[in-house]
């Protein structure tokens, strides 16, 4: 699965710096030296461009990622401890029971890892 994912964004990219190589955006001049660029050299400086943004944004996709997670293990540290606050506001005895039980769980937790 993630192999085809793979592929196809490659392909993806590929028709894209086709596109943009072969039928010109119009738009886009580069100038160097106060001139235009044009002949063979146009296509491949555009394409280097082209390139050097695809990676920027691959490494921003990456740090995204690694943001994205940290912050969701603090939320999901934030919804257990409110999870559990409410849970020992609506059963207050139950938490004195439940804590030896927890003490138990994990002893045996333990030893059935050892084993």
């Amino acid at each position: 699965m993630t192999k085809k994912a793979a592929i196809v964004l490659a392909l993806i990219m590929l028709l894209i710096v086709g596109w943009v190589l072969f039928l010109d955006g119009g738009a886009t001049q580069i100038i160097i030296n106060g001139e235009e660029l044009t002949g063979p050299l146009k296509g491949i400086v555009g394409a280097g461009g082209l390139i050097v943004a695809s990676i920027a944004l691959f490494c921003m996709a990456i740090f995204l990622v690694f943001v994205f997670a940290g912050i969701g293990i603090f939320v999901l540290g934030g919804f257990i401890v409110i999870g559990l606050i409410m849970a020992w506001l609506t059963f207050p005895i139950l938490l004195f029971l439940l804590l030896p039980l927890a003490i138990v769980w994990v002893f045996v937790a333990f030893v059935r890892h050892g084993s």
